[in-house]
């Protein structure tokens, strides 16, 4: 279970297939302006929306399967899989710098000939989707943080909690230099236990879908790199204030990835709340919920 879990003024995309003027189509990549092809499917109707899947090391291919794909009805979703995840390309010098990642985000805003794109950020993706809207807010329409973190040692203090709750032990938590540490040592303990699930939902059935997916095999390279980067581990809560694009914030009561309290660290002066009662996989468990959430959101 891996559950941890972006051009310049002119860009080069290479697209596999044609899909520039349909709604529904089949797999095909972008080439990044740093010459890294990632995988990309565009498919439903409506405002361009990019999905930015989690991890670090994730794929976009779960959440379109296990009912993402429901946003398609009033959204183009454009699914797409980092450098160095799922079915896209690791870059050859190793560039998986946030900023970087920005600029893949770029790279498939202006491949969408939208000035204005949706983004749909889940889980770890809410940092790369947060510091892009950061970055580029006259391009974003709204943001949308489904279960996400954006601050992962408080998001690692978490599970930490929950685990040790769970299990009735004392795994300590002493500082942010360590924490990694102590989140390996309770990881390990809820694995002995075959509990591993309970960290993203108490639907066990969902999660053994989730992975029944994931196992499939991809690309993971982002995911063996990312926590070796340390601007992934700063504290963006503390940026959210001066971010003033619309945003929609989906936390759920037991989400023990992120924390069913984590999203209460935001601030976003144009910031919408909505609870839902479930886990990490909100998109799944309460799909329809979900769905309409988000659609209430962008009219």
């Amino acid at each position: 279970m891996k559950s941890i879990l972006f051009l310049s003024t002119f860009i080069f995309c290479v697209i596999s297939s044609s899909y520039c003027q349909q709604t529904n189509t089949k797999d095909s990549s972008v080439l990044t302006s740093d010459s890294v092809s990632l995988y990309l499917k565009v498919s439903g109707k409506g405002t361009p929306c990019i999905f930015v899947h989690g991890g670090p090391g994730a794929w976009s291919r779960s959440f379109e399967a296990m009912g993402g794909n429901s946003l398609e009805k009033h959204l183009t979703m454009y699914y797409y899989d980092q450098r160095g995840c799922g079915r896209s390309q690791s870059p050859r010098n190793n560039d998986y710098s946030l900023d970087r990642m920005i600029e893949d985000i770029e790279n498939i805003r202006v491949l969408s000939g939208s000035d204005k794109v949706y983004l749909l950020g889940h889980s770890f993706g809410g940092i790369l989707a947060f510091k892009y809207a950061e970055k580029y807010p006259t391009h974003v329409k709204g943001l949308v943080l489904l279960n996400a973190t954006l601050y992962i040692n408080n998001s690692l203090r978490s599970q930490i909690r929950f685990i040790n709750q769970l299990l009735g032990e004392n795994v300590a938590m002493k500082n942010d230099d360590s924490i990694m540490q102590s989140f390996f040592i309770a990881k390990e303990l809820l694995n002995k236990k075959q509990l591993a699930y309970k960290m993203l939902s108490d639907n066990k059935a969902a999660i053994e879908k989730l992975d029944s997916i994931d196992a499939i095999p991809r690309n993971y390279s982002f995911g063996q790199h990312a926590f070796g980067i340390h601007e992934y581990l700063n504290d963006f809560t503390t940026e959210t204030a001066r971010v003033n694009i619309p945003v929609l914030v989906i936390s759920g009561t037991e989400d023990h990835n992120i924390g069913p309290d984590h999203y209460k660290l935001f601030r976003f002066p144009n910031q919408q709340t909505k609870i839902i009662k479930g886990g990490h996989v909100l998109y799944y468990e309460k799909n329809n919920e979900f769905a309409e959430t988000v659609f209430r959101f962008i009219k």
